[in-house]
């Protein structure tokens, strides 16, 4: 059996290949210069496997609204709450979607070596939705695991599982709404600021919004204040001398 091996970065797939390998696998390049694609065999699945291990780059897909709604002057920022959006591949990502769509066309499995987090899981879903893609039926397991050393990959590979749909489901979920309100803000605020204060701002000129970006600008401002606010005052230490009787 030949199965498909994704992690989330090239230096993971790189050290996973070396563990499972016990430092005998064997390198080569895929259509992405930065992510190699590994080769070893083992045992996996109560089965002898022919594994190939590769990586992505974070996360394989980027929104985009459909569209009409991608020009800023096609239709008013609130109407971007409620338009249709799709999941697309980035040109910058396109290679590794290729290696992905060429090796999986010779296994009979995937597993998935993303990080353990709420991300990780949803990256593990976008691989797999590409592979899906080329082989609709393909079997799908997810491995789990908090470090790259043989005793917790070893128990990964016998407590292999799948993926947790419920988890995928919250990180788009929070995607799509990071998307809408950062997109619909900032070209509200931009095409109103350029009319308030046209020679300020250029046609150029972006002024972005996003969830993250206020209650971090927040903080930076507190902060600042409280620098601008701070008043030296005396302090005193103690220091202690000792002399030993010897």
């Amino acid at each position: 059996m030949r199965v498909l091996n994704v992690a989330e970065k090239n230096d993971a797939a790189k050290a996973l290949a070396n563990v499972m390998a016990a430092g005998r696998a064997r390198r080569r390049e895929g259509k992405s210069v930065y992510n190699k694609v590994y080769e070893w065999e083992m045992h996996l699945l109560n089965t002898n496997c022919d594994m190939v291990m590769t990586s992505v780059s974070g996360h394989l897909m980027d929104l985009e609204f459909a569209g009409p709604f991608r020009s800023w002057n096609s239709c008013p920022p609130v109407s971007l709450f409620d338009c249709p959006i799709n999941k697309i591949v980035p040109d910058n990502m396109k290679p590794i979607k290729q290696t992905l769509e060429t090796e999986i066309r010779r296994c009979t499995c995937l597993v998935l070596w993303t990080d353990g987090d709420r991300e990780g899981e949803d990256i593990a879903y976008e691989i797999a939705s590409v592979c899906q893609g080329v082989k609709r039926n393909i079997d799908i397991y997810r491995a789990r695991f908090s470090e790259i050393t043989p005793v917790s990959i070893n128990r990964a590979c016998r407590e292999l599982g799948r993926l947790d749909d419920a988890t995928v489901d919250a990180v788009e979920a929070r995607q799509e709404l990071d998307f809408r309100i950062g997109c619909a803000f900032t070209r509200f605020q931009t095409m109103h600021l350029r009319r308030t204060f046209p020679v300020t701002l250029s046609g150029q000129s972006v002024v972005s919004y996003g969830p993250c970006q206020f209650p971090t600008l927040g903080f930076v401002v507190d902060r600042y204040k409280q620098v601008q606010a701070f008043i030296p005052e005396g302090f005193f230490k103690i220091r202690v001398l000792y002399a030993s009787e010897e």
